[in-house]
């Protein structure tokens, strides 16, 4: 059976050494370690919130200022395209006064000409009524 005597004390005094001594010798130094641990991971999950905050913010000011310049770009469009209009109705005005211009001087010229073929038609006519004449008449005028 169980008996309780003296040994029983120096049991519960090594028990007691023995825990005393795991404490400083392990659960001291892991609790240590553990606790090391910890503070760097809420360190590291801190600065990642940081710079996910930070990449965030990023992100949105480069929207932005896409947003803006996309903006910014489609009234450059708007304005290069109405200056190109301008341009092209201005060229085409220059183009039909142009044209108009020729026209005129080709009339002008065909007119002169008309006038110089005329003149000359008139000249070699006589002479033609009269070959024509004498080939009818069969005699000379």
């Amino acid at each position: 059976m169980l008996s309780i005597d003296h040994t029983i004390l120096i049991q519960i005094a090594n028990f007691l050494l023995l825990l005393l001594l795991l404490n400083i010798v392990v659960y001291r130094p892991i609790r240590g370690i553990l606790n090391k641990r910890k503070e760097m991971m809420s360190s590291t999950e801190e600065l990642a919130r940081n710079w996910r905050q930070k990449a965030d913010k990023n992100s949105m000011e480069f929207e932005g200022r896409l947003t803006e310049t996309r903006n910014e770009g489609l009234m450059e469009k708007g304005n290069l395209k109405s200056q190109g209009k301008e341009k092209k109705k201005q060229m085409l005005m220059e183009a039909n006064a142009s044209g108009e211009e020729e026209i005129v001087r080709a009339k002008s010229d065909m007119r002169g000409r008309i006038a110089q073929v005329r003149q000359s038609l008139q000249k070699e006519m006589e002479t033609f009524s009269r070959e024509l004449a004498e080939k009818i008449l069969g005699r000379g005028i």
